[in-house]
């Protein structure tokens, strides 16, 4: 099943101030995620982002937060977002395709992703794009995660997907901004 721009959403989990510094190679994890924000800006695709405690782990980090819509900016205190019940308002996520990101991989992201798929959804976790305090962690969500049916993919295949095909002005524009 291909990734679908008019079928899918884009779900950033806990990107925080405060939570940052502890990931390992968090610079890369961010420069994934601004990508992957952008490019799904263009497509028109609907970005949500939770926030863990933000009382004490901060606000979604500022490289991201200012292009997401307030109202998709959610609040929780369960490890997964689906839990509270908080994305169940937005129109996005009732769309089938759930492209996910964030921190941390193993947790978080990890029953996030889980609960995604016991809701019936199609959940695409973006490898370079989540992160945890320790790499073998995040080797291991993600292995946990291809075993109980996620697809772990890279940041170019959901782009690539997204655009379906090459040619059109869409491409053009997004493969020189993005792809090059």
């Amino acid at each position: 099943m291909l990734i679908q721009a008019d079928q899918s959403v884009l779900l950033m989990i806990d990107l925080q101030e405060r939570l940052a510094p502890a990931i390992h190679d968090f610079a890369e994890v961010r420069r994934h995620n601004q990508w992957l924000l952008g490019v799904a800006q263009r497509l028109a695709v609907p970005v949500v982002a939770t926030e863990q405690y933000p009382r004490g782990l901060g606000h979604t980090i500022p490289e991201l937060a200012p292009a997401i819509p307030p109202e998709h900016i959610l609040e929780k205190i369960h490890f997964s977002a689906v839990a509270e019940g908080n994305l169940d308002g937005l129109a996005a996520m009732a769309r089938p395709q759930v492209i996910l990101t964030g921190i941390e991989t193993h947790v978080c992201v990890l029953q996030t992703a889980l609960d995604l798929l016991a809701a019936g959804k199609a959940v695409h976790v973006v490898a370079e794009a989540v992160g945890s305090r320790r790499p073998a962690d995040k080797e291991l969500a993600l292995a946990r995660l291809r075993q109980e049916g996620c697809r772990v993919v890279s940041r170019e295949m959901v782009a690539f997907e997204w655009l379906h095909r090459a040619g059109t002005e869409q491409f053009k524009a997004i493969s020189q901004e993005f792809l090059r």
